[in-house]
Parts: C-alpha cells; structure tokens; sequence
C-alpha cells in the first residue's frame, strides 16, 4: 500500500465507499456501561444519539455501533440486552445523519439482523462471522461487513497469542474467511478485512501488525485497523487509558500513510486532521474538500 492506495469501492447496502481517495475515519460509539476506555458515558440513548451526531460533524465517515464490550475479559451480553442497547439508537441516527453510513458492531446475528433493519448498512463482526447464521444474515440484507481477526472471546483471547508468524497466519486466517463469506453467498465488494489490534495479541505482535500492514492490502480488499487508545499504545508510550491521544495519533498516522482504508477511532475530531494531514502528504495536494474546519468542541 505504500506510495499508492489501492483502488476500492466498498459497497454497503445503499452506500458505494470510495476507499481510493483517502483514509476514511470511523467513529467508535459504545452504548455499554463497561467499555474499556468510555464504558457507560454513552449507555443512555440521548446522548449517544447526540455523541453520533457529533462525530458526524466532526468528519466521520461511518458510524460505529456497540452494545457489546469486547474487551478483554469482557462477558457475553445476553442478545435481548444488547438489542435494547443498540436498535433505538440506530434508528435515531440513521435518521438524523442519512447520509453517514451506520455499522453495527456484533458478533451475534440475531442483533446484525435487527439492527440492519433499524438502519445499519455495515456489520462490524470482531468474530469474523462464527455465529453460523451471520454470513447468510449479511447476504440476505445486502450489507457491507467487516471481517475482523481474534481467536477465542474477549474472556480467553489474551491466552490464545501464539503464533509462527502473526502478520502471516492472521493474513492467511482472513484469507480463509473472506473465502467462505463469498461461498456463503456475500458478494466480494461488500467485505473488508481488519487485524484485530489488541484481540489475541500481545503489546510487540500488535506493533508486528502494524509495521506490516501493508500485507493486508494483497487480499485486495478494504483493510480497517483499530488502534484507539490500546493497551499497546500505553505500553509504548507509559500511559493510561485516558491519555493516550498522541500515542493513538501516531499509529492512526502510520496506517494512513501505509494506505490503511478505515481507522476506528474514538477522538474523531482529531484523528480526522491527522489523516487530512498525512493524505495531503501523500498526494502532494490538498484536497479542498478537507479544509473546512471539523465543529469546535
């Protein structure tokens, strides 16, 4: 991906993405009481509506939705839980920002299932499609889907860290997948690719990951990569979760300048001037669009 990003469309639902033009920003939204960097700010739906719309404003170009932590170890939220979490906020915001593209993120495809019908045009699935019935969800509804790596679950994934070659193995593992979502009837361009930063890795196999993204880009689909405010951030730079801005800017940076397609970010304000910045830098222009400055906090 380096000197050139791949040319792209990544189709979800009504949506067409480019992911040729520069590095697209999604924004992190979790409507659960024990996230690990946000758990419980945004778990009423008022004001995780107003946080969405926020981002929007901010420059986001996908909306994502959580009613499930995924952290490590993180229990199993029971799907009527996770339901009454997410649907009501999705259809509000699908609703006040029509034109920002809304992903669900769950690994269960009774919640991918309504929440599509509420207004999500994109699964978000950390799981890669292991409940048996997501693929034939995703294809059913004509969604684009994210395809993310992670042994295990969130209560016994940081037990599952050995690998021969991380970047390989974890490349060949979403090969396989991307493989059996189209055998499973999802059409190719609605699917993108994600490492799994931080899910069944350790700190030195996720900077692995990262110095080698650019691998990912031979599957010859949309590689998103999510290294907001990670455990490994705060290794490499002695912080806490709550400081970990500079760190999270600079991996953010490294993925757009390798021609990452999709950053999942939480500061959405400033992660979107950091990869307006690094995309300027790699085309030798600016883009006018970009200029206009994200709504003051």
């Amino acid at each position: 991906m380096t000197g050139g990003r791949a040319v792209l469309e990544w189709r979800a639902g009504s949506f067409t993405i480019d992911c040729s033009e520069r590095t697209l920003v999604m924004g992190i939204l979790n409507v659960t009481p024990d996230s690990f960097s946000d758990g419980g700010r945004f778990l009423d739906p008022e004001l995780a509506v107003a946080e969405g719309i926020r981002m929007a404003e901010e420059g986001a170009d996908i909306l994502d939705v959580g009613g499930e932590s995924t952290r490590p170890g993180a229990a199993i939220v029971p799907p009527d839980e996770e339901l009454e979490r997410v649907v009501p906020v999705i259809k509000r915001l699908s609703a006040e920002v029509p034109d920002t593209p809304i992903s669900i993120d769950s690994r269960k495809a009774l919640v991918a299932h309504a929440a599509l019908d509420a207004g999500a045009s994109i699964l978000n699935d950390v799981t890669a499609g292991r409940d048996p019935e997501m693929f034939g969800v995703v294809a059913s509804s004509g969604a684009g889907m994210v395809l993310m790596h992670m042994r295990g679950d969130p209560e016994t994934m940081q037990t599952l860290t050995h690998y021969d070659d991380v970047v390989g193995d974890v490349k060949e593992w979403l090969a396989e997948r991307l493989e059996r979502a189209v055998a499973e009837g999802i059409e190719r361009d609605r699917l993108a690719v994600d490492p799994g930063l931080g899910f069944a890795k350790t700190p030195e196999q996720n900077l692995l990951l990262l110095r080698d993204i650019d691998r990912f880009a031979e599957l010859r689909r949309p590689v998103a990569a999510g290294p907001s405010r990670k455990s490994f951030v705060g290794k490499a730079t002695g912080t806490d979760v709550g400081d970990r801005l500079e760190g999270t800017a600079a991996a953010v940076a490294w993925l757009a300048a390798q021609g990452v397609h999709v950053v999942r970010v939480h500061d959405v304000r400033a992660m979107v001037r950091v990869v307006r910045m690094v995309d300027a830098i790699r085309r030798g222009a600016f883009d006018p669009a970009a200029q206009r400055a994200p709504v003051a906090p």
